[in-house]
């Protein structure tokens, strides 16, 4: 029999289509999978099993009537418990957010979701306020890595990364403000595209500015390339939301990599040290793109580390999340976001137009990059999954998450589409992912390069064994 964890949201729905199983069957074995990960994982802030088998049944009549609706009826999904979900509390996992507020509104995402017969399984875990790069809050605790727990799943947007490589849906929307999405798509072994900076309307408008992303999280580029038809079109409440995309990214899937230019750069310029098994699963990855018919030069792009920029902005932004929290709900929260927020704090407006400087000079300077190449490849991470409940590695002579993703950050900077792709594994069983980023507004490169590595059986769709099985 089918296990339907381990399928694909185009693949049950092609089964739906074809009677081979049905929405409230998926829905329930999504749903048992979230409980039995649950103990040892922590990917879920809560589980809603009524409300979504009340959906999956209604969808399962659309279904037998031959009339669903839109392009995801039936298929299970988690969201980040960053995004506002109608009917269920938001808390961003923080101590000082009333979960007894007014849940009546759904984020542009999820309301699009809604709209196309998606069934709401739960809300996955984050660090608080989405701060950080692995995944634990005074909140909900420390969320694992779902190919050796005592690892972190890696973080913003960890639990949708744990619960869609274990198989409690095959879809989830993460946020992406510093590499959210695809630092825990590479620790474990999923795919996540952080796409083009308004592609997907975000509202309530983040704090962190336009660092802030909305992204798919999946078992696959093609799954990716589905919900972002469904999420990808503006909002009348993001004022900086784009327009609608020129035509579906499904159909840009079957393009292929044959001709185009690829930039491969493996640390950056020497900027980065990058662990050997991390480097030679990524370089085996890149001459297989050539051998696919895709022009790759070893390069590197003129980018300095904009980490200080980058600080100023993101600082800034955490002080203004909690700006309004009175002394007592301070002390509820997180030490290190407490630390970051008063050095925030203490920039001036001077300073924050220095980094916003920094910011459109590493633009431009990407955008003439683009002119001679088509994608730019890099490894997502330098290195695999560290010890959980930390914020950087053991002995790794870091301060913050941001020495250890060197990779990530500059291109929420520059607002360029980006996706990890899992290219392997490392001795360990670690899952290593190769990042894949074009020029803004080609998301569809991103996603037509991800699908050949997929098909060309470099990148996998699927997840680990469970924990605990």
């Amino acid at each position: 029999m089918t296990e339907l964890t381990e399928l694909t949201a185009v693949r049950l729905l092609d089964g739906y289509r074809k009677g081979e199983w049905s929405p409230v069957e998926a829905t329930r074995a999504a749903l048992e999978r979230a409980e039995a990960i649950q103990p040892e994982v922590n990917a879920f802030v809560r589980l809603t099993a009524e409300e979504a088998l009340e959906q999956a049944r209604e969808s399962q009549e659309r279904w037998r009537r031959g009339e669903p609706r839109g392009l995801l009826d039936g298929v299970p999904v988690t969201v980040k418990d960053i995004l506002l979900q109608r009917g269920t509390p938001t808390l961003r996992g923080s101590r000082a957010v009333d979960p007894a507020g007014r849940w009546d509104e759904d984020a542009p995402s999820v309301a699009r979701l809604r709209e196309h017969g998606a069934v709401f399984i739960g809300k996955t875990t984050t660090p608080e306020f989405g701060w950080k790069g692995v995944t634990d809050s005074p909140l909900s605790g420390i969320t694992r890595n779902p190919c050796d727990p005592s690892r972190t799943a890696g973080g913003s947007s960890g639990g949708s990364a744990a619960a869609v490589a274990l198989g409690a849906g095959p879809l989830s929307l993460g946020t992406d403000g510093g590499g959210s999405v695809r630092i825990p798509a590479s620790f474990c072994g999923i795919f996540a595209l952080k796409p083009t900076y308004g592609r997907v309307p975000l509202y309530p408008a983040s704090a962190f500015g336009t660092l802030a992303h909305v992204g798919p999280m999946t078992r696959d580029a093609a799954d990716a390339a589905l919900l972002m038809d469904v999420i990808g079109h503006p909002d009348s409440r993001d004022w900086s939301a784009l327009t609608a995309p020129a035509g579906p990214y499904t159909d840009a899937l079957a393009g292929g990599v044959r001709g185009l230019r690829v930039a491969y750069s493996p640390s950056l310029g020497g900027q980065v040290a990058v662990q050997p098994a991390v480097a030679r699963a990524v370089r085996r990855a890149v001459e297989r793109l050539a051998d696919l018919g895709a022009y790759v030069t070893e390069t590197d792009p003129d980018l300095t580390d904009p980490v200080e920029a980058f600080h100023t902005l993101w600082f800034s932004g955490a002080a203004r999340v909690t700006q309004h929290l009175g002394p007592h709900q301070r002390e509820l929260l997180d030490p290190g976001l407490r630390e970051i927020c008063a050095r925030g704090a203490r920039y001036s407006a001077l300073d924050y137009l220095a980094a916003v400087d920094v910011r459109m000079d590493l633009g431009r300077r990407m955008g003439r990059f683009h002119d001679t190449y088509d994608l730019l490849v890099t490894p997502t991470m330098p290195l695999t999954a560290f010890e959980a409940g930390a914020e950087v590695p053991k002995g790794s002579g870091h301060r913050r998450w941001t020495g250890w993703t060197p990779f990530t950050y500059p291109f929420n900077m520059t607002q360029q589409p980006a996706a990890s792709v899992p290219v392997g594994a490392d001795a360990d069983g670690l899952p290593i992912g190769l990042q894949l980023v074009a020029a803004r507004h080609r998301d569809d490169l991103v996603l037509r390069a991800a699908h050949a590595l997929y098909g060309a059986g470099v990148a996998s769709a699927g997840g680990p064994t469970p924990a605990g099985s």
